[in-house]
C-alpha cells in the first residue's frame, strides 16, 4: 500500500493550509460568536478551487481527486469546523450529486455557480418530523399534466439554507411506492413559492447558517428533476455516503486542532514543579489522542481511496464516519479536562472545538445509523 500524495494533493492541501491559517482561524471567534455567515473566506475558499475539489474543471471545479477532498477538508476544518461544514455542503452533497445523476445543462447552471465560489448550494432532506427515516417524509411533488411539479412541504435543518442560491431537493412524487416513490429536484430559492425559516441558534459550528425552508405551491419545471423520477432516495443514499468522508474528514480536522493545542500546553503548564505533559495520566491521555487521531485519518484515507478507484465505498464510508466524529468527540473531551479551566474558557478556542465536535456524530446519518450501515454490509442481513 502505498502512502504518499501526489504533488497535487499536496499543494492543494498547502492552500487549504495557507488560507486556513491566515484567513479562517483569526476571524474564527468572532463568526462563532456573531452567527455571522463568512461570506468573504467562502468566496476565498471557491476562487482557489476548495467549493469543488472533484468538479471537472469544464464545470468550474479543481479536477481532483476524493484523496485531496480530505486533505484540504481537514486542513480548513482545523482552522474553523463552521468553514468546513459550508465547504463539506457544497462538495459532498450538493456538487456530488449532480456530477453523478444531472443533465448537461444541470451541471452547467447549478455546478458551476457552487464550485467558482458565486453561490451557495445546499442538500435538502430532512424534515421536521424525519431525520434518519428519510422515507416518512412529508413534502410532496405532484405532477401536471405537462410534465412539471407543484411543490409544498416543510424541510429542517437544512445547512446553508439561509444562504443558498441552489437546492438539492427530495420530495415525495408517488408516496404508494414508499422510498421508490421519491424524487430529487433542483431548486432555484429566488422562484416564487419558496420561503426560508428563521436561522437555527445552535450549540456548535455557529457561523454554518442552518434553517427551515418551505414550498408553497413551488412550479418545478420537467428539467429541474435530477436524475429520473422515483430515482431519488437511490440518489440521496450515495451523496451521504460520499458526504460521510467529508464529515470524517471534518472530525480530524477538529481534532487535530484540539490535539496540537494540547500538545503545546502540556509543555508549558507546569504543576508540582514539572510541566504536566511529564504526568502518567496526562501522557496517557495524550497517547490515547494520537492513537485514536491517526486510526481516523487512515480509515478516512482508505475510505477516499475507494471511492477514487470506483468502487462501491458505503462501508468504508460509515466506518470512517462513525470512528473519527467519535475520536473527535473523544478528543476534545480530553483536550478540555487537560486544559482545566481554561478548557472551560471561551478565552480559548478548546470550548469551541469542543462544541463543533458534536455535530459531527449526528449530521450526515447519525452514529447509531453508521453502526446500522456497518453491521447490515457485514452480515447481509436487513
Amino acid at each position: 500500500m502505498d502512502f504518499s500524495f501526489t504533488e497535487e494533493q499536496l499543494m492543494l492541501q498547502d492552500v487549504a493550509r495557507r488560507i486556513a491559517q491566515e484567513k479562517i482561524a483569526p476571524s474564527a471567534e468572532h463568526h462563532d460568536r456573531t452567527g455571522e455567515f463568512p461570506l468573504d473566506n467562502i468566496r476565498l475558499l471557491g476562487e482557489n478551487g476548495l467549493m469543488g475539489i472533484e468538479v471537472p474543471a469544464e464545470y468550474g471545479g479543481a479536477g481532483m481527486d476524493p484523496i485531496a477532498y480530505v486533505l484540504a477538508m481537514v486542513e480548513v476544518a482545523a482552522g474553523d469546523g463552521a468553514h468546513s461544514t459550508i465547504m463539506s455542503v457544497n462538495n459532498s452533497l450538493f456538487c456530488n450529486g449532480i456530477l453523478t445523476h444531472g443533465s448537461e445543462a444541470q451541471k452547467q447552471k447549478y455546478v458551476r455557480a457552487i464550485a467558482e465560489g458565486e453561490a451557495i448550494g445546499a442538500f435538502a432532506l430532512t424534515e421536521p418530523q424525519s431525520g434518519s427515516d428519510a422515507t416518512a417524509m412529508r413534502c410532496r411533488a405532484v405532477k401536471q399534466a405537462d410534465g412539471s411539479f407543484v411543490i409544498n412541504g416543510k424541510k429542517s435543518w437544512i445547512t446553508s439554507g439561509p444562504v443558498a442560491k441552489y437546492i438539492v431537493l427530495f420530495a415525495m412524487t408517488d408516496p404508494d411506492q414508499g422510498a421508490r416513490g421519491i424524487t430529487a429536484f433542483m431548486i432555484d430559492t429566488d422562484k416564487p413559492g419558496f420561503h426560508r425559516g428563521k436561522t437555527e441558534p445552535k450549540l456548535g459550528i455557529r457561523a454554518s447558517a442552518t434553517c427551515e425552508i418551505e414550498f408553497q405551491d413551488y412550479q418545478a419545471a420537467a428539467e429541474d428533476v435530477l436524475g429520473k423520477e422515483g430515482e431519488g432516495f437511490k440518489i440521496a443514499m450515495g451523496v451521504l455516503d460520499a458526504g460521510r468522508i467529508g464529515i470524517a474528514s471534518q472530525a480530524i480536522g477538529i481534532a487535530r486542532a484540539a490535539y496540537e493545542a494540547t500538545l503545546e500546553y502540556v509543555r508549558d503548564r507546569k504543576a508540582f514543579g514539572a510541566a504536566i505533559g511529564t504526568f502518567q495520566m496526562t501522557q496517557a491521555k495524550i497517547a490515547d489522542m494520537k492513537c485514536k487521531l491517526d486510526a481516523a485519518l487512515l480509515l478516512t484515507l482508505r475510505a477516499a481511496w475507494v471511492k477514487g478507484q470506483g468502487k462501491r465505498f458505503s462501508n468504508e464510508a460509515a466506518i470512517a464516519k462513525l470512528t473519527a466524529s467519535e475520536a473527535a468527540m473523544w478528543i476534545t473531551h480530553q483536550a478540555v479536562q487537560i486544559h482545566g479551566g481554561m478548557g472551560y474558557s471561551k478565552e480559548m478556542p478548546l470550548e469551541r472545538y469542543f462544541r463543533d465536535a458534536k455535530i459531527t456524530e449526528i449530521y450526515e446519518g447519525t452514529s447509531e445509523i453508521q453502526r446500522l450501515v456497518i453491521a447490515r454490509n457485514e452480515t447481509g442481513l436487513r
